[in-house]
């Protein structure tokens, strides 16, 4: 069995498999790691659905995943999805099942990072909102669509060890605002809702797993000034284990490989209810300085059911 690794990338983790008639659903297709992620799929056959926000900006961002389709014998469509809207999301979902055409594996892969202070249209803060109650919805609209054996791959990010969710206060109406406090409980609840929605459908053969991508350049850190960026790396640098290798960003195939590693590739018991980093599960992190590994509080099941709870409250709707 072939190990992969942080320079691993997607043709790599995808080399010698065939995805023919499988069908996946991405969402943020219109740049970074959502583009790299349809094209590696689409390139070994899969039909890939693409959500994204702007369509026009998919279509030209999307020309590269059409010409990989072409010669891999796959196809590409594309859905609108505006996640910092519950309408748009609905809309979609609903979508998605009137076609009723089922789906192998959904990737939970657009998101925002390190914005200013802002809500959704349904008034969430903009970070939970779009990462986490956004996906949370979709995804639970269209579970019925996933086959057994399917997979969810949820994105976070080691941006998680930032912050735990915050039930009490997930808005910020009564906490100071802070970009990456925000980005990190978002991300934390892409893993809790992984660990829970692992442990809804696993008896139907579906998994479910979060992914940190790496460190890459990508219009996710749009938001982030280059003082702040430099800010983030040097952080990243103090705080890595001793005789850790130096960090180096990563390129874009090789971030978006181990969503694709827990996609496709990965055993289902391996990575079910659990969070991947570099084509691995991780390690429990101890204590909030390593770079790598997960934090405890992110694969608590008490708090996953908890956050599912809260989640449902806020959107209105039970699943």
């Amino acid at each position: 069995m072939t190990i992969f690794g942080a320079e691993s990338t997607t043709d790599e983790v995808l080399e010698g498999v065939d995805l023919s008639g499988r069908r996946i659903l991405v969402t943020g297709v219109s740049a970074g790691l959502g583009v790299e992620t349809a094209r590696a799929l689409a390139a070994h056959g899969a039909d890939v659905v693409g959500a994204a926000r702007d369509l026009a900006k998919a279509e030209a961002a999307t020309a590269s995943v059409r010409a990989a389709a072409r010669d891999g014998g796959g196809s590409l469509e594309l859905i609108r999805l505006d996640l910092a809207s519950l309408a748009s999301v609905r809309a979609a979902a609903d979508a998605l099942i009137a076609d009723g055409r089922p789906l192998d594996i959904i990737i939970a892969n657009a998101g925002v990072m390190a914005c200013p202070k802002g809500v959704t249209a349904d008034g969430f803060e903009t970070q939970f909102g779009t990462n986490h109650l956004g996906h949370f919805v979709l995804v639970n609209r269209i579970a019925p669509l996933l086959k057994p054996g399917g997979r969810l791959v949820n994105l976070s990010s080691a941006g998680h060890r930032y912050s735990d969710v915050d039930l009490d206060d997930p808005n910020f109406d009564h906490t100071a605002y802070e970009e990456f406090v925000a980005y990190g409980r978002s991300k934390t609840a892409n893993i809790l809702f992984a660990v829970e929605f692992d442990r809804r459908h696993r008896d139907r053969g579906i998994r479910a797993a979060a992914v940190h991508p790496g460190v890459i350049r990508t219009e996710l850190s749009r938001h982030m000034t280059q003082e702040a960026q430099d800010a983030l790396i040097a952080s990243i640098t103090a705080n890595q284990p001793e005789g850790a290798p130096a960090f180096h960003w990563k390129t874009v195939p090789q971030g978006a490989a181990t969503s694709i590693w827990a996609a496709i590739v990965a055993a289902p018991d391996e990575i079910g209810g659990r969070y991947a980093e570099d084509c691995h599960v991780a390690e429990i992190a101890t204590g909030t300085s390593r770079r790598d590994g997960v934090q405890p509080y992110a694969l608590d099941p008490e708090r996953a059911k908890a956050l599912w709870a809260k989640s449902e409250e806020m959107v209105g709707e039970r699943f």
